[in-house]
């Protein structure tokens, strides 16, 4: 099937189509997405301004359009900390379902820890253990510890790259006294919540699973993303804080000739490297992983899960016929009865539907003139 996931963040609006099925990897169909800061359209009173949801609904409108050409089949449209965390957050929902029949499903901060935790879960699988998997978004900073498919705790802080850039780094280069504030703020709200985390046991591996830390890996010596997403990436703790440095004495202008550093990006990058340095230090882990899913692909994996227990599902097209079972006809010769394991359970729609698993809003049927109001 094709599947559409509309991920409104708080850096970018992107819409990413796969074709999936329950048992295979995603496989990316095509994207359509837009630089959007959404912190950057908040009031003084933490509204989402008439600007701002503008282009949000010009963006949905899009990527509803772009869906149903490619003949998506399902659509999974979710909203994070840009919308979540803003005073008019209900207002914004209900009049972007309006003007263009989406519904953006709102996700909780621990929400947006699990799945994409979930998402790295399945990447690096049952082997790698207990796993500490870190998101800097950029609203909000997503933390998750497990051992299983969920975490066992996942929480979020508002120490996006946007915002804290928004709020602490006015000048350009900032000066040495707001990145020392920034740096004493980071600490501070990290630090009681990373205790709760050390009870929990210490994590065999540490991903990263955010824009933020892939630029920051490419810019301290790791593969470029056209090498691919099995390429091992890592960022060491000694070269973000080094890097750091390097970057509080550039001007945003400068940032832009750093590998792997967009326009969109070149701003909040030393917020992001603050936050990413503090969690290191604080975790005590002289090294992270990059990995390649993260919330998106979180989801998908979720929805096909879903799909699994709630209807029966043809085989895979790479699936070959089964041999004759010979001993079938023994048995009928016996009189016995066998039990064939390859056919569908007939309980399988009795287990229950994962839980945190947002419904997925169907692609409205298009109408003449555009979408339904």
């Amino acid at each position: 099937m094709r599947l559409g996931v509309l991920d409104i963040g708080s850096n970018t609006v992107h819409l990413l189509l796969v074709d999936a099925h329950p048992g295979a990897r995603p496989v990316a169909f095509a994207s359509h997405k837009r630089p959007l800061s959404l912190v950057q359209y908040l009031d003084g009173d933490g509204n989402i301004n008439d600007a701002g949801q503008h282009e949000l609904i010009e963006f949905v409108l899009e990527a509803w359009e772009f869906a149903a050409s490619h003949k998506a089949e399902d659509l999974l449209a979710f909203c994070t900390s840009a919308i979540r965390e803003a005073t008019n957050g209900p207002e914004v929902l209900a009049k972007v379902k309006h003007e263009t029949t989406v519904t953006l499903q709102e996700l909780t901060g621990s929400e947006e820890a699990s799945m994409t935790f979930f998402a790295v879960r399945r990447w690096y699988g049952w082997g790698a253990g207990p796993i500490l998997d870190l998101d800097i978004g950029g609203g909000s900073f997503e933390m998750a510890y497990g051992t299983d498919e969920l975490p066992e705790f996942a929480t979020s802080v508002p120490l996006g790259a946007s915002r804290l850039t928004r709020d602490w780094l006015h000048d350009d280069p900032p000066t040495a006294k707001s990145v020392k504030e920034l740096r004493r703020y980071i600490r501070s709200t990290l630090k009681p919540v990373v205790r709760n985390f050390h009870e929990l046991g210490r994590a065999n591996l540490v991903a990263g699973t955010s824009k933020t830390f892939r630029s920051l890996a490419r810019i301290a010596g790791a593969a470029p993303s056209a090498a691919g997403p099995y390429v091992k990436r890592e960022l060491h703790a000694a070269d973000l804080g080094l890097w750091a440095q390097r970057i509080s004495a550039m001007t945003v202008e400068d940032r832009l000739y750093l590998p792997g550093v967009s326009d969109a990006r070149a701003r909040q990058l030393l917020a992001g490297a603050l936050v990413a340095e503090a969690a290191l230090e604080l975790f005590e882990f002289p090294t992270m992983e990059i990995c390649p899913w993260a919330l998106r692909e979180g989801l998908i994996l979720r929805r096909l899960d879903q799909l699994v227990f709630e209807e029966a599902l043809d085989p895979a097209p790479h699936v070959g016929k089964r041999k004759k079972d010979k001993s079938k006809k023994k048995a009928a010769k016996d009189g016995t009865k066998t039990v064939d394991n390859n056919q569908p359970h007939s309980g399988i729609k009795e287990f229950p539907v994962p839980v945190n698993t947002p419904s997925p809003a169907p692609i409205p049927a298009p109408v003449a003139g555009g979408l339904a109001s």
